[in-house]
């Protein structure tokens, strides 16, 4: 069985195992059937999430388990609730297709339900994290507005991944979906400016269909999260514009 360091090594191998990347199908299916060899707790953050090599029919694969059990309570949001809003985060980004949250599902671990996400390899060799993620390119810009419509109140430059093939990817969206206002962000470089008519596309679409993603999102939220959602999406639509942001409340504690 493979040692688990964040990455997969055979006990007979100096070098990681290279797998073939998986389709979102294969992805999903390999989370919810794979074996749960071994777990290795990530020793930052405020909760519990763990590193997991997922023992599948192919092969082993990486994964970020974060069990309910392992949730800080908070004053404002509820209690075993954050593995919930990890999933809503990734089927908001499938049914957009956005493709900014990696595969994401809820399952039984070996400390209980929680969420477990694909884990993505992160390139390592950007020079100035602050310069690339601060750039005005389309793929930040979807992760921004992803931030906005899901009322993200965490997003760090931590959360900001480009994997290794040199695709975006946010990640920790346990605090999302809150029905009061909690956006909290590093990525400012969109504020006050309109929104891309590509993108404004894709918030007629929710518009249009808000049944169908409120089906998909219900069992991840509650009605008054739903609500807000849906109010979200109407308030940039309205505007067209990406809102002022407030420099004492829109950045997250800690926010590196």
């Amino acid at each position: 069985m493979p040692n688990l360091f964040l990455e997969l090594r055979s006990s007979d191998e100096n070098s990681g195992v290279s797998l073939p990347p998986l389709t979102e199908r294969e992805a999903l299916d390999m989370l919810a059937a794979a074996d749960i060899e071994a777990a290795s707790l990530i020793p930052w953050g405020s909760n519990y999430s763990f590193a997991v090599a997922l023992a599948s029919g192919d092969g082993h694969y990486l994964g970020i388990y974060k069990p309910r059990a392992g949730e800080a309570p908070l004053h404002d949001f509820r209690n075993g609730t954050l593995y919930k809003r990890e999933v809503a985060a990734y089927v908001l980004s499938r049914w957009l297709g956005w493709d900014v949250v990696p595969p994401t599902i809820a399952r039984e671990g070996p400390h209980g339900v929680g969420s477990l996400q694909l884990y993505v390899e992160p390139d390592e060799s950007i020079d100035d994290p602050g310069a690339f993620w601060g750039a005005r390119s389309i793929e930040n810009e979807r992760l921004v507005l992803f931030d906005h419509l899901t009322n993200n109140a965490d997003r760090k430059l931590s959360h900001c991944l480009l994997d290794v093939s040199g695709k975006v990817w946010g990640i920790d969206h346990g605090l999302t979906f809150n029905d009061e206002p909690k956006l909290r962000t590093v990525m400012w470089q969109f504020t006050g400016t309109p929104i891309s008519e590509s993108l404004t596309s894709d918030l007629v679409r929710l518009s249009q269909e808000a049944d169908a993603i409120a089906v998909e999102l219900v069992p991840w939220l509650t009605r008054r999260e739903l609500a807000a959602f849906q109010a979200r999406v109407d308030a940039l639509l309205t505007t067209g514009h990406y809102p002022q942001l407030d420099p004492y409340r829109n950045i997250p504690y800690g926010w590196w």
